[in-house]
């Protein structure tokens, strides 16, 4: 009887597996139809409103190509915004991706840059590209190159940043067509330089909000006490930060205010904030238990409000990364020149910002959960420390001019987390006074020695970090010697 149980339970085992892997295949079948429905009608939407009946292709091909990079943005780089939430258990991955989709096609569409500087942080010079043809062609291979990296680094499980995708892009097809004098080299050291600052910048103040929370907040006695007197404190900085950031770089489409305003909308909201929050987190803190629990309860409305305009600005900001190409090329159909800047028309802003949604949804789980859980583990306290990094580290570098890269600054900001976390546990005497306190002649061996044992744990997993610095590292590498080949090949054909 019992051989006959074991062979019926390995054979219910064997149809729950292909059940399993056939789900697999499938939800990977309507995901990649659902991708290719889109970018079909993408390039219907080009040729519908392009109305150039001799370049029609070229119109539809960018489009095509446009909405293509708009998915592997969605894919790859919105994971930053969401992931920790999504890994600190803040909100289900089905909501942050709702979520996502809803404020990053909002910020693309409402605050989106209506002119975008469509060679890239001006790293050509346009001018010295001696034909129409020859430009559309550099165009579209630096687009095709930049989306098929991101595609891969999506695969591979590394978050890399789209801006420096199209930088190589653009700077790799530019030198294939003309040469490397037409190469800003100024602007590209200054790029290079952002792989160093903007993870490092993000990661110190990641890590130094996180030890301000565990000083003030998780090892204090009365840990109730002390979440009535910061958390509102916290929330207010976090509501300043994104206000300043919005106004800097989200809502440039609408609103272009000089920094003197920006620090005072900075600062009425802190104001603000702080005056509506301060009896709200006492209400919701009475009659909580003593414990950290009750500080990660605290910080999920806040965690979750601040993924949500990160999304915001992301969406305004990186859907150029998407259609600026795609709005060179239509320019240069249109009118005939060659230009850096150039209007985007609406029908090139929806393939941007519903692409990017897109993209989220069919292929961004990997990605939330690369960023989420598999760096370092996070709980709400951890998760809102990285996006409040986020936003303070974008708006330092605005006043100060560095280019940096909004996925550096989140994915270093996971790393500061986590590397801090690894410090904390060796060296911090709050701490081994509180598990001296709590070890005593009770303790059986196996607990002491998992106690000792603690200080020498890796809290970050070692092969993620080195997989992610070296894919930022080849970014612009990779993705200009991909455009230049590409580039090579349409010259071949035409």
């Amino acid at each position: 009887m019992t051989a006959k149980r074991n062979t019926i339970d390995k054979d219910l085992d064997k149809i729950v597996s292909l059940e399993n892997a056939t789900k697999t295949v499938s939800s990977g079948l309507v995901a990649h139809t659902s991708a290719f429905i889109f970018l079909v009608a993408a390039g219907f939407l080009g040729a519908f409103f392009a109305g150039i009946e001799t370049e029609t292709t070229i119109i539809v091909f960018a489009a095509v190509l446009g909405g293509y990079m708009a998915l592997n943005i969605g894919a790859n780089d919105v994971a930053n915004n969401v992931g920790p939430a999504v890994g600190s258990k803040a909100m289900s991955i089905f909501a942050a991706l709702l979520m996502a989709a809803v404020f990053e096609s909002a910020g693309a569409l409402l605050a989106g840059g209506d002119v975008v500087s469509t060679i890239s942080k001006g790293i050509i010079d346009p001018t010295l590209v001696p034909d129409n043809k020859i430009f559309i062609n550099a165009m579209m291979a630096a687009l095709l190159a930049a989306a098929i990296w991101v595609n891969f680094a999506t695969i591979v499980g590394a978050p890399v940043s789209t801006t420096h995708s199209v930088v190589g892009g653009v700077m790799g097809a530019g030198i294939a067509a003309v040469g490397f004098q037409l190469v800003n080299w100024n602007t590209m050291a200054a790029i290079a330089a952002s792989w160093v600052i903007s993870p490092v910048l993000g990661g110190i103040i990641a890590a130094s909000f996180l030890a301000f929370i565990k000083i003030n907040l998780i090892y204090k006695e009365d840990k109730i006490a002390a979440a009535n007197r910061w958390i509102p404190m916290l929330v207010a900085i976090m509501a300043s930060s994104f206000a300043s950031y919005l106004s800097i770089k989200g809502l440039k489409r609408v609103w272009k205010p000089e920094l003197e305003i920006v620090a005072l909308v900075g600062i009425i909201t802190f104001v603000a904030v702080w005056l509506i929050m301060n009896p709200l987190i006492k209400r919701q803190s009475e009659g909580m238990e003593n414990r950290n629990r009750s500080l990660r309860t605290l910080f999920k409305i806040p965690l979750i409000c601040s993924a949500a305009l990160l999304s915001f600005a992301h969406g305004a900001n990186d859907v150029a990364n998407a259609i600026g190409p795609l709005a060179a090329i239509l320019h240069s159909v249109e009118m005939g020149t060659i230009t850096a800047k150039a209007l985007i028309p609406n029908w090139v802003m929806i393939i941007g910002a519903f692409g990017i949604s897109l993209g989220l949804f069919l292929y961004g789980p990997k990605l939330i959960r690369m960023v989420g859980n598999q760096i370092t583990k996070m709980n709400p306290m951890r998760a809102y420390c990285v996006a409040l990094s986020a936003a303070i580290t974008v708006i330092i570098a605005s006043w100060l001019g560095l280019p940096v890269s909004s996925t550096h600054i989140a994915v270093g900001a996971v790393f500061g987390v986590g590397f801090y976390r690894e410090y904390f546990i060796r060296n911090s005497k709050v701490r081994r006074k509180i598990v001296s306190k709590t070890t005593n002649s009770n303790t059986t061996q196996k607990e002491q020695s998992t106690q000792s044992d603690m200080k020498y744990r890796r809290l970050v997993r070692r092969s993620h970090f080195l997989t992610i610095i070296a894919a930022w590292v080849i970014t612009v590498p990779a993705a200009a010697i991909l455009s230049a080949l590409i580039f090579f090949g349409m010259a071949a054909i035409n």
